[in-house]
């Protein structure tokens, strides 16, 4: 079976923090390590992984100084994580896991995914589920990440808004494929939403260069569907889309012309493909209805 290690960010998380290890800990298939980058907690929390390190020969911890909350940061401690692995000499590993502080996972998670993986060795990044909901890309959290695939194209995560999303992307361009396993589980453990910035996903659509059609069309079937995120969310995305400026460069900046030129084009197929299906959706639709109006007047005559 694949090997892989952990890394998990966390700021002042002294209710989560241990269960949100241990569940990682836990699993049937075992990290060979663990890297966590406490970010400046002014809580518990340090001396809660001071513990775990005692009883966790295998974890490694970096803290940053308290400069104050900033969701920006994730992607930079990320890369720290993955620094230590090349200055430290750490075990190579197949994959790596993005885990959080606020997400537990079942015991068989890891190998559920590892084993979808060595099933469908095109999938370079898979994540599991935290509900019933069907969603088109695996999700932040959970998520493993092949590290050849990864060395290949980035050793590190571009720092920049839109670099969960970034990566799904490299992948399809390279000609890999990502998934999402669903009977794979985990649970948040802080509700989906709190301390998160529904902002940054409009935000980093726009600098990923989402074409406006499939941004709108996405817009519409969650606003309908009330999730994710729920309609103040997802409206909240869309603005921040729209009117969202990129710099020139740094953390708020475009990325590739050819990145972006590649998404768009992707987004304009799908598009297409949908509307050559639509005649056939919109017959097949109201077939079913009027086969549903003849059954229910039958069984009433």
């Amino acid at each position: 079976m694949y090997s892989y290690y952990a890394i998990m960010t966390c700021r002042n998380s002294e209710n989560n923090i241990e269960d949100a290890v241990l569940s990682i800990t836990n699993q049937s298939i075992k990290p060979k390590y663990i890297i966590i980058i406490n970010d400046g907690s002014t809580d518990k929390t340090l001396s809660i992984l001071s513990q775990l390190k005692e009883k966790i020969s295998n974890l490694h911890i970096i803290t940053n100084p308290d400069l104050g909350y900033d969701i920006d940061r994730v992607v930079s401690n990320w890369n720290k994580a993955i620094k230590l692995t090349y200055e430290m000499n750490l075990e190579k590993t197949d994959f790596h896991l993005i885990a959080t502080d606020d997400t537990v996972y079942e015991v068989k998670y890891a190998e559920k995914i590892l084993a979808f993986i060595k099933d469908n060795p095109h999938i370079v990044i898979a994540s599991g589920n935290y509900d019933d909901n069907r969603y088109v890309t695996p999700h932040g959290a959970g998520r493993f990440v092949n590290n050849k695939f990864f060395e290949k194209n980035n050793r590190f995560y571009p720092e920049k808004i839109g670099y969960e999303s970034f990566i799904l992307h490299r992948a399809r361009k390279d000609g890999y494929d990502y998934e999402m396993v669903s009977d794979a589980k985990f649970r948040h453990i802080r509700e989906l939403g709190q301390d998160h910035r529904f902002s940054d996903w409009g935000q980093s659509m726009k600098a990923l260069g989402y074409h406006p059609l499939f941004v709108l069309e996405r817009f519409l079937i969650d606003f309908m569907k009330n999730k994710p995120v729920g309609r103040v969310g997802t409206i909240s995305i869309l603005y921040h889309y729209l009117t969202y400026k990129p710099n020139n460069y740094g953390y708020n900046s475009l990325y590739q012309k050819e990145l972006r030129d590649y998404i768009r084009m992707c987004q304009i197929n799908q598009l297409k493909n949908k509307i050559k299906r639509f005649p056939v959706f919109f017959t097949s639709y109201f077939l079913d209805k009027i086969t549903s109006i003849g059954v229910r007047k039958t069984i009433k005559n």
